[in-house]
Formats: C-alpha cells, sequence, structure tokens
C-alpha cells in the first residue's frame, strides 16, 4: 500500500454482535470512553498528523488574515421593548462574545448590561440565552461553558447591573417565563442528581421567586410516567395563563398544556396527542390562536376557545397557503406570519379574524430572524441577511407602512461583483429540489472553479441565505458557494421534513449528490474542484454521501457528525432522535439505517476522497465517538493517498457560544485543507 500519510495504528478489540440475525463488529468501540488513556492517545496523535499538515499549507495565514477582516464588522440582533427599555445584543467586530445594551426608551444611550466576554480569559464561556422580565428591571441569562449543553441561569438587576447571589443548576436548553409582577420566573430543569444513563431524562417545570436558593424553588409539574418529556413554558400576551409546550425531544411535534397564573391547580391538557406540531402564538380572553400542521402541512392559524377545545370547535383563521409557515406570532392586535417561499422569507399582516392587511416588502431575496414583536404595539423589528448582505437591523411601523434600517453595518466585502442565484434540479426520484449558488457574476463556466456544496435536510430545520465572512472570502477567492435545501428540512412544509426522515433518508443523500451531478454536468465546477459540507446531521450527510459516490468529490468537510447509527440513541441526547433516524432495535429499522450507516459501509480497499472530520471535546450533544470511531475506520480500509484527517477542538462543543477567536481558526483550518487538496494557489 502506497501511502502518502502514516496513520497510527490503534488497537481493533474483538467486539462482534449479532443484530435481527447480522453479524455486527465494533472492534473500536474502546474510542467511545473519551477519558481513556488509550483514547486520549488516540486523539494526540491524530491531532499531531493534522496539525503537522495544516502547518505546511502557505496559504493557510493569508487565509485566516482575510477572515478576521471579513469578520471585523459590527453584529446587531433586533432590540427589544421590556417596560420603557429597550435591549439589543452587538458585537463590535472581533470580540469573542456579543454585548447585551439597554436602553432608557428608544433616544436614550445605550449602555452596557452584561458582557460575556468577562466571564472567561478566552472567550469559552457565554450567555446561549436570556430573558428579561416585563417590567424591564430584571434579567435572567443562561450560561454555558465550553460549549456545552448544559446552562446556569444567574439573575441582574438591569438597574444596578449587580447579580443576586442564587445561580438555578441543571439547565439545558431552558425556557423562562416571567410573572407579570416580576416577583419571580418559571422554568424547566433536571434532575439535580441522576445516573448518566438518564442524562436529560426527568425534565420538571419548577417555579423561581426571586432572591431565593434553588433549593427553595417550588415543583410545578412532571411526567414522571413520561420521563422524556420536557416542559418549556411562556406566559400569555394578558399574563393570565401559562402555557407549556410539552415536546419530546427533536420532533415536530407537541402538546399543548395551560394553567391560570393565579391558581394552583393541574393543567389542563389542551392538546395531548403529539400528533402535529402546536405553537400558542396568544390569547383574546379564553380563545387561544394557534399555528399548527395538524391538517395542514404548510401551516395555518386556528383559534381555539379552551372552554370548547374539542377540534370540531376550532376556527381557521388564517388557512393553509402554497408556502409553508416558517414563524408567526401576534402584533398590532393580529398576527405576522415569516412564510418560506422557495427557500427565502416572505412577511405578512393579518388581522385578528384572518383577514390579510398587508404583505411587507422586505430588502430583498433573503433571510429575516430574531422579529421582536409584541401583541399591541404597531411596531417591530427584525433582522435581515442574504449571502451577500450582512445581517441589518430594520424597525417596522405598520401605521406609516415605513421601514426603518437602525444601524450601518459596514463590511470589508464589496458584494458588487458577485450574485446569487436560484437554480432547481432533478433528485434520483424526479422530485424537484432548489440549491442557491452564490459566484461572481463574470466568471466563466468552465469545470474549473473550486466549489463547496453546504446541506444539512433533516429535523424540520430549513436552510435560507445567510450572510457569512467565510462565504465571502471563499468567493472572493473565485470560488463557488451552494447551499442545497434538501428534503428532510422544512423548506415546504412538514410533507417535505417526512419525505427526508426515517426510512426516507436515502431521499436526503440522493438530493445532495443529484446537486453534485448537476454542478458537474453544467460546468460550474468538476469533481476534482468540488467539496462537501455539513455540520451535524449535515455531517451525517457529507459521511453518507462520500462512501456512497467516493468518485464524485475532490473534498469532504465532515462536522461533529452522527456516525455510528446502530449506537447514536445511547449516548446523552441520542435517545431523542429516535423518531428522526430510527431505532436499531427494531428489524424494519435496522435494515434501513444500516444501507447507510457511514460507520459500518466504509468499504476495505475502497479510495475515499480527502476528508477532514472535526469534532471537539465538550460536544454532549454529538459526542466525539462518532468522529473517533470514523477516522479510525476510514484510515485503516482506504487503499488511497489521500488526506482522512480528524481535527479535534479542545474546550468547545458542537457549536453553540463558540467565541469569535475559534470560529475563525476552524474556517481557516477547514478551507487550508481545500485549498490544498482542491489544488488552489
Amino acid at each position: 500500500m502506497n501511502r502518502l500519510f502514516t496513520y497510527p495504528t490503534p488497537h481493533k478489540g474483538n467486539i462482534t454482535e449479532i443484530h435481527h440475525g447480522h453479524e455486527v463488529a465494533d472492534p473500536y468501540r474502546w474510542l467511545e470512553k473519551p477519558e481513556a488513556p488509550e483514547t486520549r492517545q488516540f486523539i494526540a496523535e491524530q491531532v499531531a498528523l493534522t496539525e503537522g499538515f495544516l502547518a505546511e499549507i502557505p496559504a493557510r495565514a493569508q487565509i485566516q488574515a482575510r477572515l478576521s477582516a471579513l469578520w471585523d464588522y459590527p453584529k446587531y440582533q433586533a432590540p427589544y421593548q421590556r417596560g420603557e427599555r429597550l435591549f439589543f445584543w452587538k458585537n463590535d467586530g472581533l470580540q469573542n462574545q456579543a454585548i447585551l445594551y439597554v436602553q432608557e426608551g428608544r433616544d436614550g444611550e445605550p449602555r452596557q448590561l452584561l458582557d460575556p466576554n468577562s466571564l472567561s480569559e478566552d472567550g469559552t464561556t457565554a450567555v446561549v440565552g436570556e430573558s428579561v422580565s416585563d417590567d424591564g428591571e430584571w434579567l435572567a441569562y443562561l450560561v454555558a461553558v465550553h460549549g456545552s449543553d448544559r446552562t446556569e441561569i444567574h439573575i441582574r438587576n438591569v438597574s444596578s447591573g449587580q447579580d443576586l447571589p442564587e445561580v438555578l443548576a441543571h439547565t439545558k436548553f431552558a425556557s423562562i417565563a416571567w410573572l407579570p409582577d416580576s416577583s419571580g420566573f418559571f422554568y424547566d430543569r433536571y434532575p439535580a442528581t441522576q445516573a448518566a444513563d438518564a442524562l436529560y431524562q426527568n425534565n420538571a417545570l419548577y417555579f423561581h421567586q426571586l432572591k431565593t436558593d434553588q433549593d427553595a424553588d417550588q415543583k410545578v409539574y412532571d411526567r414522571p410516567d413520561n420521563p422524556s418529556l420536557a416542559f418549556p413554558p411562556e406566559i400569555s400576551n394578558d399574563g393570565e395563563f401559562i402555557v407549556l409546550r410539552v415536546w419530546h425531544a427533536a420532533i415536530s411535534r407537541n402538546r399543548l398544556y395551560y394553567r391560570r397564573t393565579s391558581a394552583d391547580g393541574p393543567f389542563v391538557q389542551l392538546i395531548d396527542e403529539p400528533d402535529a406540531l402546536y405553537v400558542f402564538l396568544g390569547n383574546e380572553g379564553d380563545t387561544f390562536f394557534l399555528h399548527t400542521d395538524w391538517g395542514a402541512p404548510r401551516g395555518r392559524v386556528m383559534a381555539v376557545d379552551i372552554n370548547q377545545p374539542d377540534r370540531a370547535n376550532w376556527r381557521e383563521l388564517i388557512p393553509e397557503s402554497e408556502d409553508a409557515i416558517d414563524s408567526a406570532g401576534m402584533v398590532n392586535n393580529g398576527f405576522y406570519l415569516v412564510h418560506m417561499h422557495h427557500a427565502r422569507h416572505r412577511l405578512t399582516l393579518y388581522q385578528k379574524d384572518g383577514t390579510l392587511y398587508r404583505e411587507v416588502d422586505l430588502p430583498g431575496l433573503g433571510t429575516l430572524a430574531f422579529l421582536q414583536a409584541r401583541s399591541a404595539d404597531s411596531y417591530f423589528s427584525f433582522s435581515f441577511q442574504s449571502f451577500l448582505q450582512p445581517p441589518t437591523i430594520y424597525r417596522y411601523d405598520i401605521t406609516a407602512d415605513e421601514l426603518t434600517q437602525l444601524w450601518d453595518v459596514p463590511t470589508a466585502f464589496d458584494p458588487a461583483g458577485y450574485l446569487t442565484e436560484q437554480i432547481f434540479y432533478q433528485s434520483k426520484d424526479g422530485t424537484t429540489v432548489p440549491m442557491f449558488v452564490t459566484r461572481k457574476k463574470d466568471l466563466a463556466l468552465d469545470g474549473t472553479h473550486p466549489t463547496i456544496l453546504y446541506g444539512y435536510g433533516g429535523y424540520s430545520i430549513s436552510l435560507t441565505p445567510a450572510f457569512s465572512p467565510a462565504i465571502a472570502q471563499w468567493v472572493e477567492a473565485g470560488g463557488i458557494y451552494v447551499l442545497a435545501n434538501l428534503r428532510g428540512g422544512a423548506e415546504y412544509g412538514e410533507e417535505w421534513h417526512r419525505g427526508g426522515m426515517l426510512g426516507n433518508k436515502q431521499n436526503v443523500f440522493d438530493d445532495f449528490i443529484a446537486a453534485a451531478e448537476w454542478l458537474i454536468a453544467n460546468n460550474y465546477t468538476s469533481s476534482a474542484k468540488l467539496a462537501i459540507h455539513g455540520g451535524s446531521n449535515g455531517g451525517l450527510l457529507t459521511a453518507a454521501c462520500m462512501v456512497q459516490r467516493p468518485d464524485l468529490f475532490g473534498a469532504v468537510l465532515v462536522g461533529v457528525p452522527v456516525i455510528d447509527m446502530l449506537r447514536y440513541h445511547l449516548f446523552t441526547s441520542g435517545r431523542y432522535w429516535v423518531a428522526e433516524y430510527g431505532d436499531p432495535a427494531d428489524p424494519a429499522h435496522f435494515d434501513f439505517m444500516m444501507k447507510y450507516s457511514p460507520l459500518h459501509n466504509v468499504q476495505p480497499g475502497a479510495t475515499y476522497p480527502p476528508t477532514l472530520v472535526y469534532t471537539a471535546d465538550t460536544d454532549d450533544r454529538v459526542v466525539p465517538m462518532h468522529s473517533l470511531k470514523y477516522i479510525a475506520t476510514l484510515q485503516e480500509h482506504d487503499s488511497g493517498q489521500n488526506p482522512l484527517l480528524l481535527r479535534y477542538d479542545t474546550k468547545s462543543g458542537h457549536g453553540m457560544g463558540k467565541p469569535t477567536a475559534k470560529l475563525i481558526d476552524q474556517v481557516a483550518d477547514l478551507y487550508a485543507f481545500l485549498y490544498r487538496t482542491l489544488g488552489i494557489a
């Protein structure tokens, strides 16, 4: 075997199991123990190999310098109002973490309220969520360390800037719902102690009274009979109800319970059949307004009288349309709906009876995010971006029909010479799939251009146009950036999602492969110049595609991936992904999962394209064992001369709260790898 690389040669265990009559070997199961000395040695050897490879790429320093320049622009999130105060996040440019500011009224002078950069020297402690009381006097904020999904809740007085002494632990993705009088809040948390294999089970709803210890918090609701449920709370716009969107992890179907905030009785199970998505938008007295895809896979808005909750009594206010509802809420005593029109956003306003009021002209074809509205206000703010426009904050006055940009966002990227085109192509089964292509306007389509094809395809997560300094750097250098809107997402509603989950998962890979073939056939690029990239479920995507079609790609980036489809459900929150991927204990599920499971489809003697797998030590969502077992298996079985490498970050997790410095370092490494393997000068 004539290899250019000498890979580590880890020992192989002799574990073999029988699954539904099939013998399945798992020689690298020992890599599932991250703290074991032999695992640490394996990681150290892989890191040394990768760092040595990247250090020999002269372009890396230039890439990092340009990325830093492109990253150095002010980044805002849309302001929101509580009481008379306005709150907004801002990053001056290269700060590791954005800072939360507050100002007194629209004309007040902003002042720093919370600077997460002060929580750690290297920016690896992050604030990953916050909630401000209705009077604007109290801030509850969630702190995560090293990218972990685990958080703690701290509480700060907005006037004084001082924290209360109590810290609320044992939270993960917690929601916070303040009482109208700001005396305390409801939040969901996990038990203080539980066995490791029960991690993230037995969620419960608690009430915290300000200026008391967590030990005094009152448990309000739990379901020991169904420990997989979680109970994120919210308070209705009139303060009369506490509403629970009861969910089972990552699935897009939920229950809906409620109770009056003034009562201590049991919760009413308004919807206890998780057969669809049910989102509480607000209420008018005892009438609840819901965004749901029940009976309407692209979504609609319903009115439910809680005194007559039978579905036969529900009233449809806004019917399903050709465009799926991406998000909805209440404003101006009516509704706003953000629709997904071929993977880009439309914004429409409706009166409370469901009558169309107005479609708002957005600044272009792109993505609307962080829309901040209150049900009675005649104005709202939001962020808008595209591949060529950085996130820009706007305020919309409904009465005046006036859109105002709040802040200038100067960047080092000049979009004038670039374009984004949307292309519709045919997948293997004839389904039409959209993709966005961003490139220089004058680029000759001669098949020579290095191209990144990015995808995700799962969990009802839609990919829409978004600005990134990384994309800007890539197209500046003459590359093409492509975003494919694969099945499994929600670009066309729940049917699009279901077309890429469970036994339909192969459709996602077929969609991605078809996108690659279209780009090559139409002379945008060639196999030798085409890289694919995805993270998390998108890492599963790129890993599955590379083992199915190793001839099609010039390089592969596999980020924080799900790889071992027979054991993914045994780690941290993996048990909650069964509704998306399947249960390997089910013979029918085992059959379709084994056909694409990347770990189990690496072929001995095959030649795989240059591959960089990346993960991190504190990723407690998709644990590193997936990446470790995959890279060990690839290096063992590959017979070619292409680099198959592992990037292993430290003090970092799945991606949430990652500091700017680490983001730039990661992209610089990924691009340096692509420059070398795709032959970019």
